[in-house]
């Protein structure tokens, strides 16, 4: 992974507005702390986020801004390392896998305890044991509607966690409880995704009093042993966070983290307000550069990696995927495969790559695994994957053959997408809808709702051809192709599904991407799974559009904020540098 922090000392133009991005003084001022090692304490680092989160229920997260917000409340046994994606220690603080690879064993951190809250009788946190995790997987491996990370998390891994959700059995027997601090997991067979799986929210843990107390209402009532706990959540508006006084981590010098007084959420939905507050000194970090001022900072970073800045922009590879979906049990019409080709081939992807989101992202030559070179060093085949290339005669002709030749009698189809996160949503859908009726002579309509509204209306067949994108849970292609996994699909349309949206079943892809999770060399199993997608490819539920990148604007005295693959944010060692140190350094 390539990580670069640019600094840039030129104005960016908002075009339609005509403001000027600068960085400028503003009344909010952080009270910091000089501390061992040049690293400052105290302050409050101020974020937005341009959508609504869903939930902050951990095992009922699957969007990335409900990931952000949470990830700095609960944790679990490990977690990811936010600058290079490796696995590290967390609750556990060491762990050994046993010689057939199929048996991990977890010592917990003592001391640990869960948040201050009125769920405790006392209303102090307790300790955190072995049990707590025990409780947690449970209610992971426990059939609900506010359970959506089993499928991708415990499911076929863990022994004893499909019966268990089936109600086959009253005990996840997979899971064993060895003594308060010592834990065990035991796998169906060898995994080595494993490990990764265990940093994802629904692995998180939280305490059983919470459960009991608030129920559902765990979407906003958040207790964990995180770096942060959440003093106050109003809905759409601010989620203040505090620093956990009890948190037991601490840095390589000794200093006590988190080293941030808290941090401070907004959901400003507009990207060009939300620049202005940038620009403005009101926020310190905002991701995803909007697509009216991509080409500005493309065309300045050579330059602006020679001298001084009033702000800095973090950049790396991100594992997202922007496509559009089709339910292909939903609608009579996307079970026919020559119909999806068509759509496929009727698209343009360079010209939306380079004109529609001005370079923003990639365009998607391959299929829902973007390119990252450290899955294709692991042996991840993409030249076996293949892709689509723009041939608008070839989509007519797949259409023909489809029955309806000229688009003559295919019906109306309506294109759900999302609000929020600016203009690009509603940029590439309309561009969308017009290669779709110029190439394919259909009908298209575009309907626009909120996030969490559009989440539900595709888990739910409301929605039949959506726009959706994809950020890796853990970076392995693995994440990405569960999203097919004909298993995962229920058996009626009546009941949701987060995974595969697209309600999709391929049988020959199912038994290769099963024959994958059977291979202990990862070579081997990197070069299957790429055999996997290339069966979807040949039958494909979606149309891939582009392959987004991750770019972080942060204000120059942000510091331990790096961007990488998966968008995970740590802010549990995150510094505020003091405007006056900064100045002094000119």
């Amino acid at each position: 992974m390539f990580i670069h922090k640019l600094k840039l000392g030129f104005y960016l133009s908002i075009m339609s507005s005509g403001i000027l991005l600068y960085n400028c003084s503003s009344e909010h001022k952080n009270e910091t702390k000089e501390l061992a090692g040049g690293i400052y304490k105290g302050g409050v680092l101020r974020v937005n986020e341009v959508e609504n989160f869903r939930t902050l229920f951990p095992i009922n997260i699957n969007e990335i801004n409900g990931f952000h917000i949470a990830s700095q409340v609960y944790e679990g046994l490990v977690k990811f390392n936010s600058t290079d994606l490796t696995v590290q220690p967390c609750i556990a603080y060491k762990w050994e896998v046993s010689e057939d690879l199929k048996t991990y064993t977890f010592h917990l951190r003592k001391g640990i305890r869960f948040h201050d809250d009125p769920s405790f009788p006392d209303g102090k946190g307790r300790e955190v044991t072995a049990q707590d995790f025990k409780y947690c997987f449970e209610k992971l491996c426990t059939a609900d509607p506010s359970n959506n990370q089993f499928q991708i998390t415990f499911k076929n891994r863990v022994v004893g966690a499909n019966e268990f959700f089936e109600k086959k059995s009253n005990e996840l027997t997979g899971v064993k409880v060895l003594n308060d601090s010592t834990l065990s997991i035991e796998l169906v067979q060898p995994d080595p995704t494993f490990i990764q799986i265990l940093c994802m929210p629904g692995c998180y843990v939280f305490p059983k009093e919470a459960y009991e107390k608030y129920g559902q209402d765990m979407r906003t009532k958040c207790v964990g042993t995180g770096p942060f706990y959440v003093e106050t959540l109003k809905e759409g508006e601010i989620i203040l966070m505090k620093r956990n006084p009890n948190y037991w981590a601490k840095d390589e010098h000794g200093n006590s983290l988190p080293y941030l007084d808290g941090v401070k959420w907004t959901f400003i939905k507009e990207k060009k307000s939300e620049i202005l507050e940038f620009k403005r000194g009101n926020l310190d970090l905002i991701y995803r550069v909007p697509v009216e001022i991509f080409p500005e900072v493309m065309g300045k970073l050579e330059e602006a990696r020679k001298r001084k800045a009033d702000f800095a922009i973090e950049t790396s590879p991100l594992l997202s995927t922007f496509y559009i979906g089709f339910n292909v049990q939903a609608n009579p019409v996307f079970k026919n495969k020559d119909v999806r080709l068509a759509f496929n081939y009727a698209i343009d992807r360079d010209k939306i790559a380079n004109f529609t989101i001005q370079g923003e992202g990639t365009a998607a030559k391959y299929g829902m695994v973007p390119y990252y070179e450290v899955f294709e060093k692991e042996g991840y085949d993409y030249k076996t994957v293949g892709g689509f290339n723009f041939d608008p005669q070839k989509a007519k002709d797949l259409l023909a053959k489809a029955g309806y030749p000229g688009g003559k009698g295919f019906p109306a189809i309506t294109l759900h997408i999302n609000s929020g996160g600016g203009d690009r949503n509603v940029l590439v859908a309309d561009v969308v809808k017009k290669m779709l009726e110029e190439n394919l002579g259909i009908k298209v309509e575009i309907s626009v709702t909120t996030f969490p509204e559009h989440i539900e209306n595709i888990a739910s067949s409301k929605a039949d051809f959506f726009r959706f994108a994809w950020v890796a849970d853990y970076p392995d292609p693995k994440s990405f192709l569960d999203l097919f996994y004909g298993k995962h699909v229920p058996a009626s349309l009546d009941e949701k599904t987060y995974i595969n949206n697209f309600r999709y079943v391929n049988p020959k892809f199912d038994s290769i991407f099963e024959a994958s999770q059977r291979i202990a060399d990862n070579k081997e199993r990197m070069k299957m799974l790429s055999l996997a997608e290339k069966e979807v490819m040949l039958d494909p539920p979606f149309i891939p559009i582009f392959y987004d990148e991750n770019f972080l604007l942060e204000q120059n005295n942000v510091r331990n904020v790096p961007a990488n693959a998966i968008n995970y944010w740590d802010f549990s060692t995150a510094y505020l540098v003091p405007q006056e140190v900064l100045a002094k350094k000119k």
